[in-house]
């Protein structure tokens, strides 16, 4: 009886397999959806099209998770190194409290690059962004090459996007 109930672990397996590759492939040269988006600096409407021709990292984040702080550090680094090269990290907020707080972090942990308040429709134009951080690595044609999900080592993500900017 065990058995037959076994069998089916190796079919679920390669559905799994294919399901997660699948969804990789599919995400390796799309579109960037388009946005128009509030700064937490001055309120102001940021469009996507102002970042047309730079590679971008788009990162998801709210100021109450713990791997969120953790990687601005890196962040801020990368905009600094990068940012004369044609690359803008662009902060995308989740936080339901309103811009505000997420103003007084950006403020607390001098982030140096635009941080914008994310909507439920610009989440799930993403494809669903179901747990933070979460970044999308955009080229210059304003296509999104690869996505990370959670915390990415400032050596990953400086080689990732250099490739883009060579």
């Amino acid at each position: 009886m065990k058995k037959q109930k076994l069998s089916h672990i190796p079919v679920l397996c390669v559905l799994l397999i294919l399901t997660v590759f699948g969804a990789a492939v599919s995400n390796a040269a799309t579109q960037m959806p388009s946005f128009a988006l509030e700064s937490v600096r001055d309120g102001k409407i940021v469009k996507s099209n102002f970042f047309d021709g730079k590679v971008l990292l788009l990162t998801f984040f709210a100021t109450w998770c713990p791997p969120c702080a953790e990687e601005v550090p890196v962040l801020v680094e990368l905009q600094n190194e990068l940012a004369d090269s044609g690359f803008s990290v662009v902060g995308l907020s989740v936080d339901q409290q309103g811009p505000s707080i997420v103003a007084s972090f950006v403020e607390k942990r001098s982030i140096n690059y635009p941080v914008l308040m994310a909507e439920s429709k610009t989440t799930m134009d993403f494809g669903g962004v179901y747990g933070i951080p979460v970044a999308f690595l955009v080229n210059k044609s304003g296509n999104v090459v690869k996505k990370y999900t959670g915390y990415v080592q400032h050596e990953i993500l400086e080689k990732d996007i250099r490739s883009l900017l060579n």
